[in-house]
């Protein structure tokens, strides 16, 4: 995926939870059109694992670093990005992909201190990493890709799990908001309205035998999503090549939601 249309040499991309899942998979596909990937991540020992796959499999054509970062603690998120400038110089796209899950508990027996716990990384997470990304694209000019992971629990419903829901909804919200504001300068908006995907966060859900036997039925493609499924997405978006494509919810699920 280099020269031409998606041809990313040059090109500054930050991926939030980059290490792993979703995030890894988009950081391939950017790493391997020429971008130069900065991965955030909590844990040093996946980030580092990141960094050393991404630079084995360019060959060492682009940069590829890592930053330890708690995307819920807002000290740590203007820390990583200050770190991400000096060290890149720019952030062209910025994927505001990191999340956790719920723990399952009865929505009744849901304390504020578990609530709080998932939207503080999930919601509030992906506000500062895009206000972080926001202001440097808006200060700087010359225009820039904000991409939200969301998540079809929006739409069908999450039992059980209705804090990483209103998360993820309150995600796609605020880049429906930022495609307007901020098209003026140039900058793109995109939310991901994710389906079920082979991750470490999802992945004892969806080899849980009662829940493949009920699911996997409906999946009109017969398998689960894999990482890998967003790379070419996500240099779609980060290049810009939509152009007049903004503000969309794209739905990445194999169809699920309307079969």
């Amino acid at each position: 995926m280099t020269g031409g249309l998606f041809d990313l040499t040059g090109h500054v991309a930050l991926v939030t939870g980059g290490n792993s899942g979703i995030g890894l998979g988009m950081a391939r596909g950017l790493a391997l059109s020429g971008a130069d990937v900065a991965i955030w991540g909590t844990n040093a020992e996946r980030n580092e694992a990141a960094v050393d796959e991404l630079t084995e499999l360019t060959g060492h054509a682009t940069r590829v670093r890592s930053w330890r970062c708690d995307v819920g603690d807002e000290d740590d998120v203007e820390a990583a990005f200050a770190g991400v400038l000096e060290h890149f110089g720019r952030v062209d796209s910025c994927f505001a992909n990191a999340g956790i899950g719920g723990s399952g508990s009865r929505f009744v027996d849901t304390t504020l201190e578990e609530w709080r716990r998932v939207t503080r990384v999930d919601l509030d997470g992906a506000f500062l990493t895009l206000r972080a990304a926001a202001r440097h694209m808006v200060d700087r000019g010359g225009g820039g890709v904000l991409v939200g992971t969301s998540s079809v629990s929006t739409v069908h419903g999450a039992p059980r799990n209705q804090a990483y829901a209103a998360s993820k909804a309150g995600l796609t919200a605020i880049i429906k908001g930022l495609a307007i504001e901020l098209a003026r300068h140039g900058v793109n908006a995109h939310s991901l309205v994710v389906g079920w995907t082979e991750t470490p966060l999802a992945s004892r859900t969806l080899h849980d035998e009662r829940f493949e036997a009920a699911v996997m039925p409906r999946m009109p493609q017969r398998r689960w999503g894999a990482p890998d499924d967003f790379a070419r997405l996500a240099v779609y978006l980060a290049g810009g090549a939509g152009g007049f494509h903004t503000g969309d919810e794209i739905v990445v699920d194999g169809a699920y939601s309307i079969f």
